[in-house]
């Protein structure tokens, strides 16, 4: 039975204007995708700006994540680094502040031989002894998990139960989907390859549009899941130009400012991520007024 499936979000980190973690508001968005129907909820992965939170930070907003959530659906804490002992560190604190899972992107500028990834792998699953999903993002780390180190992880690394898949390669994830053993979870990392690769056996997706619309997402890959891809194409279309509009600057520059149009949360980055640029703010207002998000 493969551990973690569906519409899974990868949620933003609401701050306050004065740069500190927004508990209020992060209390009252994890409610917003649970009620949404999401199947389980990344906090601090790159869509949540980790990066740049200390380990103070870190443990209380997968604390908090948890607390709101309180066992509805899994949680499963973005806990990535290009060290590996920092990354064990990180894993340790999510497991402390009650994560269920964990999400590890593979190593950014060192780039790993992959002998190099399936130790990093091993050391982070027997220090912390919890569920692990691969975060392959060549796009952010310069490196690409090919399918044969992937399934190499998958099946010489007991914990690793899953892959983030935001290679847009899709060739690439039906290899994995093929050959991957069977408790093996492959996620869509990008929202727009999330019915593609369902068609062809994925089993879901960790979404930045589900932080905008958890209930219409999560209907889009319940519909897949069901075989009804009439039904889940009608809400691929209706969402694409919001999914695609979510990265006409770098994440989580669209999503962020959206969700404060929304009145979710204020418009508040960390640096080096800075305000989004007028002209594109033009456009995303018009996609969310046509899909009557504000």
């Amino acid at each position: 039975m493969k551990k973690f499936v569906g519409a899974i979000t990868a949620i933003v980190t609401p701050f306050q204007k004065n740069g500190e973690v927004d508990v209020k508001a992060l209390r009252s968005f994890v409610e917003f995708q649970v009620k949404g129907g999401i199947d389980a909820i990344v906090p601090c992965g790159s869509t949540g700006e980790a990066v740049t939170m200390n380990y103070d930070e870190y443990q209380l907003v997968v604390k908090t994540v948890v607390e709101t959530v309180r066992g509805r659906i899994p949680v499963i804490a973005g806990a990535g680094n290009n060290d590996t002992q920092k990354a064990i560190h990180l894993s340790r604190l999510a497991k402390t502040a009650g994560a269920n899972a964990l999400l590890h992107v593979t190593p950014y500028y060192n780039k790993p031989t992959p002998s190099g990834l399936v130790a990093h792998y091993k050391a982070i699953a027997t220090a912390v002894n919890m569920p692990i999903i691969l975060y392959n993002v060549p796009g952010r780390t310069g490196l690409n998990s090919t399918a044969s180190t992937t399934l190499r992880v998958a099946k010489e690394v007991d914990h690793v139960v899953g892959v983030k898949e935001a290679s847009g390669n899709l060739p690439q994830m039906m290899e994995i989907v093929q050959k991957a053993p069977s408790y093996f979870s492959v996620l869509s990392g990008d929202d727009a390859f999330t019915l593609p690769l369902m068609v062809v056996g994925g089993v879901g997706c960790i979404s930045v549009v589900a932080n905008e619309v958890p209930k219409e997402f999560a209907q889009l890959v319940y519909a897949a899941g069901d075989g009804d891809f009439k039904k889940a194409q009608k809400l691929h279309y209706r969402l694409l130009d919001l999914m695609n509009v979510n990265f006409i600057e770098t994440n989580p520059i669209p999503v962020k400012t959206a969700l404060s149009l929304m009145g979710k949360m204020e418009e508040v980055f960390r640096l080096p991520m800075v305000a989004m640029e007028e002209k594109n703010k033009v456009v995303l207002r018009g996609i969310l007024k046509n899909l009557s998000l504000m």
